[in-house]
């Protein structure tokens, strides 16, 4: 046999030894086939497994389907907003967001609440605005300077702060230097239209030394005496009320006193301590009340409707007056008739009713609720760090600036008498505004201190997170693909 047809023999004798696929070939009947055979099988042959339906699992119903309760989408907005409340930044970013949004909408409402005002004592329409403008930008700049200031250097200040309070607090007495404005000696001329009224930074200097006080004393463990949690903070609180009382300014008496007892309730005082402290300052205040007819007055007139026919309560009533113009959404900015004449100070103590009367109940409700926020993100500063001073200046912050408010508002409203205070960072007033933009820097460096927050904030400056996402990344070799 020649050599290529043996060689032909031996190829189709090796091609009939190789066994064929298994999948190929039928499987006796009644005999099945191990697992991984018949996958290889099916695999081989082009066989599809075949696909289950949806919801023909477990019970009969799909797992990886959501869930369709009535609940499942308020829960879930519920939910988000609890996980965003929560993050490190928020309350960062709350008190800066709500208080420059307070101050500029104040700007807004000033320069429409004050232009009348301005024409009417021969000043141009933007009088007004102006130097609230001005007191803006270097309120601003006290803010940023504020928020950037390491903790020991806002407790080195308090001291120096609360001495050149008190010094101007008794230059305003003396005669020929203080100012009288509306019947209250509580002012300074600084020259040209610009004044000063040194108790507004009394509020400040109050609230930085006594949590300073307090914070020493709680080191010391020395807060368990009601002596060291009363003295000296209780005396040099009723020094700086005497001498605002001198001049006769009975509503940032009574911001003091509010500040007041809220460092001795974030102290710790007992139930005894703090009830007779403020059963003393109630008889005090219902005594100097009492023995002021113009004081009376405003007592008298809470919760009145209509003025009275000599004239009596005519700012109260036509603050309610401007409130119920207003409706849901105002007559318009610009577009107030109580401006013209008919409300005493529109742009200053009652601006609030104006805002009613321009911006409606939308407008008044959105002011609420930027100072509620304001307040709850000051009670989350107090209430996360573990840095007593933090604590004692961040509660007593929160509660000037809320009390303020509250007495502000609720005198407007006919509820609280009228104590002749501004509504903060929204009334026209540098003297007021300034402090107040100092003690929101306070806070927000207060919340820049948090040590989640000073991580949050490291991880989002651009090197920073360079380095770190290259140390995160795994060196290759250079063959390596």
């Amino acid at each position: 046999m020649p050599a290529d047809e043996r060689f032909a023999v031996r190829r189709e004798s090796a091609r009939a030894s190789v066994p064929r696929p298994l999948a190929a070939a039928p499987a006796p009947a009644g005999v099945p086939l191990p697992p991984g055979l018949a996958l290889r099988g099916r695999l081989a042959t082009g066989a599809r497994r075949p696909e289950t339906p949806r919801g023909s699992g477990r019970g009969g119903s799909d797992s990886r389907t959501p869930r369709s309760g009535r609940g499942g989408g308020p829960r879930r907005a519920f939910e988000r907003a609890r996980r965003a409340w929560d993050r490190p930044l928020t309350a960062y970013y709350v008190i800066l967001g709500s208080s420059l949004l307070i101050t500029v909408l104040g700007l807004v409402m000033v320069y429409s609440a004050s232009m009348i005002k301005a024409l009417d004592i021969s000043k141009p329409a933007t009088y007004f605005f102006g130097k609230q403008f001005l007191a803006a930008v270097i309120g601003g700049g006290l803010m940023l300077i504020a928020a950037r200031m390491p903790v020991k250097l806002h407790r080195g200040l308090a001291y120096p702060i609360l001495m050149v309070t008190v010094f101007l607090m008794v230059l305003v007495q003396v005669p020929g230097i203080g100012m009288s404005v509306n019947g209250n000696q509580n002012w300074l001329y600084l020259g040209g239209p610009f004044q000063l009224q040194p108790s507004e930074f009394g509020k400040l200097a109050l609230i930085l030394w006594g949590a300073d006080l307090l914070a020493r004393k709680q080191d010391k463990r020395l807060l368990t005496q009601w002596k060291h949690m009363l003295v000296p903070l209780v005396p040099v609180a009723f020094m700086l009320l005497g001498l605002i009382m001198l001049g006769g300014d009975m509503g940032t008496a009574i911001i003091l006193t509010a500040i007041l007892f809220g460092l001795l309730w974030l102290a710790g005082a007992p139930t005894r301590l703090f009830a007779g402290v403020l059963g003393f300052a109630a008889v005090l205040a219902f005594l100097l009340i009492r023995t002021s007819p113009n004081r009376m007055s405003r007592l008298a007139c809470m919760g009145v409707s209509e003025p009275d026919p000599e004239g009596g309560c005519w700012q109260a009533a036509h603050g309610i007056y401007a409130l119920a113009s207003g409706g849901w959404f105002g007559s318009g900015l610009g577009a107030s008739v109580e401006k013209w004449g008919q409300l005493p100070e529109p742009h200053t103590d009652f601006i609030f009713a104006i805002t009613g009367e321009e911006l409606g109940l939308a407008g008044t409700l959105s002011v609420l609720a930027l100072f509620a926020a304001l307040g709850y993100a000051g009670i989350r500063v107090a209430g996360r760090t573990e840095d007593p001073f933090v604590r004692y200046a961040a509660g007593g912050v929160t509660t000037w600036i809320t009390a303020q408010a509250v007495i502000n508002i609720g005198a407007v409203l006919g509820l609280l008498p009228i104590a002749g205070v501004p509504l903060p960072l929204f009334s026209y007033g540098g003297s007021a505004l300034l402090p107040t933009m100092f003690a929101v820097g306070l806070m927000i460096a207060f919340a820049r201190e948090d040590p989640a927050a000073k991580a949050a904030l490291a991880m989002r400056k651009p090197g920073v997170r360079w380095k770190t996402m290259r140390r995160r990344v795994k060196k290759r070799s250079s063959g390596e693909r």
